[in-house]
């Protein structure tokens, strides 16, 4: 079975950095290109970043450019979100996720 299993959620005060990871078993991770999405409360899913398979590319939503940094270690089966200068609208589920399969969220609350 595919497991995505995001981790590294938490409550941090505004201003503050967390980073998550995501860590991939079932299938070949190296093959796909790795996403995070988010869900705010009340609100739909939106997209955060992307990055390519080899790591070399990425992309990010308007709303986390120049604060947030996808990164993946395909030794380690493992994707990553640095997340600084947080704000309280970042507080959302953030789910790891490819074409073909989504994992389990992790809470991120940014709150003072």
């Amino acid at each position: 079975d595919v497991q995505l299993q995001a981790s590294g959620g938490g409550l941090v005060q505004p201003g503050g950095s967390l980073r998550l990871s995501c860590t991939a078993s079932g299938l070949h991770f190296n093959a796909y290109v790795m996403s995070w999405v988010r869900q705010a409360p009340g609100k739909d899913f939106e997209w955060v970043s992307s990055i390519s398979r080899d790591g070399d590319g990425a992309s990010y939503a308007d709303s986390v450019k120049g604060r947030f940094t996808i990164s993946r270690d395909n030794a380690k089966n493992t994707l990553y979100l640095q997340m600084n200068s947080l704000k309280p609208e970042d507080t959302a589920v953030y789910y790891c996720a490819t074409v073909d399969f989504w994992g389990q969220g992790t809470q991120v609350t940014v709150s003072s």
